[in-house]
């Protein structure tokens, strides 16, 4: 089994209010059939044995790729330079012996460090409150095909819905924007029966949301398309920007 001897470059951050640095570490005999994420466990199991540092404190949970908690920063590319994957699906046979390693968290005011590459991501959870659901009663579960959908129609949602909110998009744009998660979390829902009486509200309230939180615009520059790990098409944001235009236009007309 080959082995790599690796330098890692890791930002250590106490806390939210802490400046953080850069610390460097040996990684030794790295398997290179071990994941990134089990690299980092090597790494922390022989700071813990040796007592030289703290272990370096990262999110993780499914290592299935299904979840989005394993958001980290490797080399300036958010899940790595590898395209439609995230940070946990990234093995050690993608870097060659002797490699130096940057890993940072993902970078945004709206997600402020916690600790080391843990990042508060909780934005994400009250742009989906605003308006990332249905409100209406829809009954029982309906036979199959009950309501005809379109094919374009159910594959763009489905397209959309496979969005994991790890916030790689976000990490990526020079602007810190959320613009591709909003309107994958509107699109989805959008496309159905069931989603189009709200589509317009929805489009108001999640992109209000979104601009509070403090997250920045979007320049159509499609970073967060390259660095999506489920490869969600920009063209969700483009049917975003159509709904929320009609929603503001009708917020205006509409006497209060």
């Amino acid at each position: 089994m080959a082995k790599l001897n690796l330098t890692l470059k890791v930002w250590r951050q106490n806390g939210p209010n802490d400046r953080g640095k850069i610390e460097t570490y040996d990684a030794k005999d790295i398997p290179e059939e071990a994941s990134f994420l089990e690299m980092l466990d090597i790494v922390n199991e022989r700071l813990i044995d040796t007592g030289a540092a703290e272990p370096i404190h990262f999110d993780h949970d499914c290592r299935e790729g299904i979840c989005g908690t394993c958001s980290l920063t490797i080399n300036g590319i958010p899940h790595g330079k590898d395209r439609g994957i995230t940070t946990c699906q990234l093995h050690m046979r993608k870097f060659r012996d002797g490699d130096t390693i940057w890993i940072e968290p993902f970078r945004s005011r709206a997600f402020p460090v916690i600790k080391d590459l843990i990042t508060d991501r909780t934005a994400f959870d009250r742009i989906q409150q605003a308006g990332g659901f249905i409100s209406v009663r829809t009954g029982a579960a309906p036979d199959a095909h009950a309501v005809p959908i379109e094919k374009e129609a159910a594959e763009s949602a489905f397209s959309a819905a496979a969005c994991i909110g790890c916030g790689a998009c976000v990490a990526s744009c020079k602007n810190a924007s959320a613009m591709l998660f909003v309107a994958a979390k509107a699109s989805h829902l959008g496309h159905l029966p069931q989603g189009e009486p709200e589509r317009e509200r929805r489009a108001l309230a999640m992109v209000r949301q979104m601009d509070e939180e403090g997250f920045g615009g979007c320049t159509n520059q499609y970073e967060c398309e390259a660095a999506c790990p489920k490869e969600i098409s920009v063209e969700h944001i483009a049917r975003l920007n159509r709904d929320y235009g009609v929603a503001m236009l009708k917020d205006q007309l509409v006497p209060a």
